[in-house]
């Protein structure tokens, strides 16, 4: 059921697709966001969204949701 909430946070609204195609064109607004992410934080991240939110948890040591529903305020205000 887990790994459903998480497809379902991925793909709202088709944003997901949309940050993960245009990736290196985002990294500065998630460096931005998320300063204490390192260049090599997002390159392994790749635009893949459970790794961004591993990512944020372990920079931030913060839970898990906590770094999902930041992920999704932040893709929420993306204009494309």
């Amino acid at each position: 059921m887990t790994s459903n909430m998480n497809n379902n946070n991925m793909n709202k609204g088709g944003a997901w697709d949309r940050v993960a195609g245009k990736w290196k064109q985002l990294t500065g607004d998630v460096r931005a966001k998320w300063g204490d992410l390192t260049d090599d934080d997002l390159l392994q991240v790749n635009g893949e969204r459970e790794k961004l939110a591993g990512k944020i948890q372990e920079r931030y040591g913060i839970a898990k949701d906590e770094a999902n529903r930041q992920i999704d305020d932040w893709a929420g205000k993306l204009k494309f």
